[in-house]
């Protein structure tokens, strides 16, 4: 099973090289950004030992899909696919600000709901509202995007008055988060979900908003299924969610939560080959089409290749 859990490549004209959690991303002369979506796996804020094979593909096709769908929405930073694990796009100047919407009282909103506070991220909520429930109208939620550590939730009016982003630039990204909240619960309506909340990531590049990073992938959504939706809510039962929520309940279930002192079990051949079909599941859900397994025998080398390709480099190397 060829996952790919690191990459080092070098590539003419790269500036810079970062790593994050799940994605391999390099800088190519101040100008572009080669995001290699990496078969690495986290949770509970830590990288599991061993990566999912074609977890990388299915997260970059869902974005693609996704970020084409909503072009016309906002002009996005992508540039071209090169590869089933690749996306090559703008290099923008990040927003510091994620802007999460939510439209339903879940995961994080929950929490502090159910902690006793009616007010988050500025937005006021009523009371007797339970987990699940559909809010009257989607909420805006943001959080600073912090370098080390947690992100933090903050109010548009500490945004305005800690000067993070300009009132202009920040109305602009309200809207497209509201019209891009929309068209994907529209779609996903289609496919027999609810798109539960989501966020989204903005950056600026020659004075003009771009959509950045990915969108509406199971690793930054929560989505429920639709059917039987109103009868579990009625009932007090829990959601039947489409996400990894599925590794996190098995971490759980192994003593394994990130905190100090705990270890990460031990995943087996045949763990790692349930959570791969899983991703392909939600792949096929999401997108209502059938998965396409890339070529496999090298995924390191065919990685290389295309993105050297899309670069303009013609080297002897004999792939």
């Amino acid at each position: 099973m060829n996952a790919v859990v690191e990459t080092q490549f070098k590539f003419p004209g790269q500036k810079k090289f970062y790593k994050g959690k799940v994605r391999d991303v390099y800088n190519i002369n101040d100008q572009y950004l080669v995001m290699v979506a990496s078969d690495r796996i986290s949770a509970f804020d830590v990288v599991l030992p061993r990566g999912i094979p074609y977890k990388g593909q299915v997260l970059n096709q869902i974005a693609a899909h996704f970020l084409k769908a909503t072009s016309d929405i906002v002009p996005n930073w992508v540039i071209d696919v090169p590869d089933p694990m690749v996306t090559v796009g703008h290099l923008c100047e990040p927003f510091k600000v994620e802007m999460v919407i939510r439209g339903y009282m879940s995961g994080h909103a929950w929490r502090e709901y159910s902690s006793g506070k009616r007010t988050i991220c500025g937005v006021a909520l009523p009371e007797g509202l339970k987990e699940n429930d559909k809010f009257a109208n989607p909420i805006i939620t943001p959080t600073t995007k912090a370098s080390v550590g947690h992100d933090m939730d903050i109010s548009r009016e500490d945004i305005f008055k800690e000067e993070i982003v300009s009132k202009e630039d920040y109305e602009m990204l309200e809207k497209y988060t509201r019209a891009l909240f929309k068209r994907g619960t529209e779609m996903a309506e289609k496919m027999g979900l609810i798109l539960v909340d989501t966020k989204y990531e903005f950056g600026k590049k020659d004075g003009k908003i771009y959509l950045i990073d990915e969108i509406h992938t199971p690793d930054s959504s929560r989505y429920f299924y639709k059917e039987g939706y109103g009868e579990r809510q009625k009932a007090g039962e829990t959601q039947k969610q489409l996400s990894k929520e599925f590794v996190r309940q098995w971490l759980i279930e192994n003593g394994f939560q990130g905190k100090e002192g705990q270890q990460v079990p031990a995943m087996s051949d045949e763990y790692v080959k349930s959570v791969s079909d899983r991703y392909i599941e939600l792949y096929q859900k999401i997108l209502g089409k059938e998965f396409v397994r890339a070529e496999s025998s090298d995924v390191l080398k065919r990685i290389e290749k295309n993105i050297n390709n899309f670069l303009g480099v013609r080297d002897t190397i004999n792939y």
